[in-house]
């Protein structure tokens, strides 16, 4: 049985800030999902609702977003990952699989690197390994700049037609709708200091080789924010990785095709030792 409490938007007080999170399911392994920049947990409900009859899953704010309100820290990549690794131990979690998307693989990543003991299993989701190029990283201070002197409606409206794909933006407009209210309930403080995490993390591309746990890779095929190829040399890079390319889908994903992205998610927990439990796949639900 698991210590503490379980359900949706729980709080737990860990390196001086309330991190908000979802703990649902039951399961000996918790898979745990962290959200891309700049959104928040809830980008997973369709998960976390998926896999809870047969797994625990918990969904995490990051600090500064969603409900996990810091406004003053100086986010980094590296203060998520020890932020994650502290909220494990909190909840007495030894070993965790880790499913991050965009940022939330950064974060997935960097942790797996420092801490390769508490995971039992990768799954990097619309992500890279590489840091900002230089053009890449001046572009990001330019975007600060701007949104310091104009405000952060311009960046929000921007980003969020970068993430999805084409076909999305008219077909799924109730999803597009859902993530521009997720964007903009961030405070311009939380997009530049986030921006600024991105800007400065570290590559972790160096390191891939010596992943040793089960790693699924999953992208969409059209993601022009961390493109198809960025996955594939991830993949070559991690020893027996799985690499799933989802059609007809951006940098969200789990969002535009949920039950391609369940699938994946099902088809790669099945091969884990344990963790071979039996769910129905609802193609009514998407």
């Amino acid at each position: 049985m698991k210590p503490g409490p379980t359900g949706y938007n729980l709080t737990t007080h860990i390196n001086n800030f309330d991190l908000s999170y979802d703990d649902v399911g039951e399961g000996a392994i918790p898979i745990i999902f962290l959200h891309g920049f700049p959104f928040d947990k809830s980008m997973w409900a369709g998960q976390l609702e998926f896999l809870k009859s047969g797994y625990r899953v918990i969904a995490c704010d990051i600090r500064g977003f969603g409900a996990s309100h810091d406004e003053t820290s100086y986010l980094t990549i590296n203060l998520f990952a020890d932020d994650l690794v502290v909220f494990m131990s909190k909840l007495n979690i030894d070993k965790a699989i880790i499913c991050g998307l965009s940022m939330g693989g950064f974060i997935a990543l960097n942790a797996q690197k420092r801490f390769p003991d508490r995971f039992e299993a990768l799954i990097l989701c619309d992500t890279q390994c590489i840091a900002d190029t230089p053009e890449v990283n001046a572009k990001r201070y330019k975007t600060i700049d701007e949104i310091n002197t104009n405000g952060v409606t311009g960046f929000n409206e921007g980003f969020i037609k970068s993430v999805f794909h084409k076909d999305s933006l008219t077909d799924k407009k109730e999803i597009v709708e859902q993530v521009r209210g997720v964007v903009f309930s961030n405070s311009q403080q939380i997009i530049t200091m986030g921006l600024k995490a991105l800007a400065e993390r570290a590559e972790t591309c160096s390191t891939l080789a010596e992943i040793d746990i089960p790693t699924l890779i999953v992208c969409g095929r059209e993601d022009v924010v961390t493109p198809l190829a960025q996955s594939e040399s991830m993949h070559k890079a991690i020893e027996g990785s799985i690499l799933q390319v989802i059609d007809d889908a951006g940098h969200v994903s789990n969002l535009e095709q949920p039950f391609e992205f369940n699938k994946h998610l099902y088809d790669f927990l099945a091969t884990l030792k344990g963790l071979d439990v039996q769910l129905e796949l609802e193609t009514k639900a998407y």
